[in-house]
């Protein structure tokens, strides 16, 4: 009840704050008028110095208020309140108000967008898809960190180097801190490489096409819904990060090193060839692939019973290891399969932690930053969300990894992963991409041409933000 009365009081000050402010000022200049008679007539013996005044204001505890924006299912918000307490137990002159934002993605990023676009003080400190950082950052709203890292002599080597220079790095400058990291992971049954002779799983993509086309044919004996591979095709967000995998995994990529597109290079028209073809030509995938498959159907589909590999987020694993999972016990993971001459590739989602660039509270904003970045916290969302922790060091944690084996394996997958671009306008290069990367995985139109409609598209993108239109 008290967390509810805390998050109520909040909204209701929050409501009443202009007419309050109103009376404050009102107030304050009454009393500056009478300060400035009172500190006229007093000698000068009586009047403190400057260096006095300064040694004063540091040592007078000062409490703040701050206010940090999180989204997400009830069980974690129940886990943020708690995570919050600890804080304000160890520091007393800072509390921090939870302002509870929307499950769905979409709405929660545009929560965030109208206060920050309007230059508001608050939310203070909020979380955000890495998708959004590069947004966020070129948009001027998030807080530079690297004076407050430099101050404090905070040890920034404890996170995955190529996560925050790629992910959290705007510009020379520090601006966000991973709190929990996702990557795709290839899911495979182990009893079904077993039965049919092989010993690994798959390393390359033609690897896993002999393997699932193999599995699939026997398996469609007695299950006519059995499929070799079932990933992400529906036009979505989620296509795109499938699809970043499937080009980096041939050398391929978005945006080059000058940030310019390169979406119709001939790797990646090799790469949505591959694609389209485990579709079409293969068939180890469903045709649904490109009107359904979003992150649950693909996984339902595996849990059931009917694939051999699933492309997945690391949050499967422990749905698929459940006691009501058919798959339970016989479920493996690895790193996503690469083409002849390449190396595997796995897309970095996940959520990081940032300051609003305008609040009036910095600093009580990272002391709580730090707080969440923390080992102990860090550990606790692994122990008990199961979320894999932002800091790498966690992942030795010998209680943590009794609990989640898998997490060794992912460390290794994290340190590879390969973040979207982070450019203020991906949300429109998203929605090109996954418009044309669709289309040539359904068949109506070949990749080629897909690719060079997307590379003219987001060229055009580029040069309407370059001119501020």
């Amino acid at each position: 009840m008290w967390v509810k009365m805390k998050e109520i009081i909040f909204l209701e000050e929050r409501r009443f704050s202009m007419k309050k402010m109103a009376k404050i000022i009102t107030i304050l200049v009454v009393v500056m008028m009478i300060s400035v008679v009172f500190v006229g007539c007093k000698t000068q013996t009586q009047t403190s110095t400057p260096s006095q005044n300064q040694q004063q204001a540091q040592q007078t505890p000062k409490n703040v208020s701050i206010v940090f924006a999180v989204g997400g299912a009830p069980s974690e918000i129940d886990y943020w309140h708690k995570v919050i307490n600890e804080f304000e137990a160890k520091n007393p002159n800072i509390t921090v108000n939870l302002l509870r934002q929307p499950m769905d993605s979409a709405t929660r990023m545009q929560t965030l967008v109208t206060p920050l676009s309007g230059h508001e003080s608050t939310p203070d400190v909020f979380l955000m898809d890495v998708a959004w950082v590069g947004q966020f950052a070129a948009s001027g709203w998030l807080a530079p960190l690297n004076s407050y890292v430099s101050q404090d002599n905070y040890d920034t080597s404890v996170f995955f180097k190529k996560v925050l220079d790629l992910a959290d790095t705007y510009k020379g400058n520090l601006i966000a801190l991973p709190v929990y990291i996702d990557a795709g992971l290839l899911y495979y049954r182990t009893d079904l490489l077993k039965k049919y002779g092989f010993s690994n799983p798959p390393q390359t993509w033609q690897d896993l096409v002999k393997i699932a086309e193999k599995v699939q044919n026997g398996e469609r004996k007695e299950n006519p819904k059995f499929w070799g591979f079932v990933w992400q095709g529906k036009q979505y967000e989620g296509l795109v990060c499938d699809f970043l995998e499937f080009i980096a995994s041939n050398g391929g990529n978005i945006l080059n090193k000058d940030g310019q597109p390169v979406l119709n290079s001939q790797n990646n028209i090799q790469a949505l060839t591959f694609m389209a073809d485990l579709i079409h030509k293969y068939k180890i995938s469903p045709p649904s692939t490109y009107t359904e498959m979003t992150e649950e159907p693909v996984r339902m589909t595996f849990q059931s019973g009917n694939a051999m590999f699933e492309r997945n987020w690391p949050y499967a694993w422990g749905l698929h290891n459940s006691d009501n999972s058919p798959v339970k016990g016989k479920t493996g993971i690895a790193p996503l399969p690469h083409f002849p001459g390449h190396q595997s590739a796995a897309t970095l989602g996940g959520w990081h932690i940032g300051i609003n660039t305008y609040s009036k509270n910095k600093e009580a904003a990272w002391k709580f930053v730090k707080f969440v970045e923390s080992y102990d916290v860090q550990k606790g969302f692994a122990m008990n969300l199961g979320w894999n922790p932002g800091r790498q060091d966690v992942y030795k944690d010998q209680e943590v990894l009794k609990k989640a084996p898998y997490l060794e394996k992912l460390r290794e997958v994290f340190v590879n992963a390969i973040p979207r671009p982070s450019v203020p306008y991906y949300t429109k290069m998203s929605q090109v991409i996954q418009k044309y990367v669709n289309a040539a995985i359904a068949g109506r139109m070949d990749p080629k041409t897909a690719l060079d409609k997307a590379q003219q598209e987001v060229e055009q993108i580029i040069k309407q933000y370059g001119s501020g239109s």
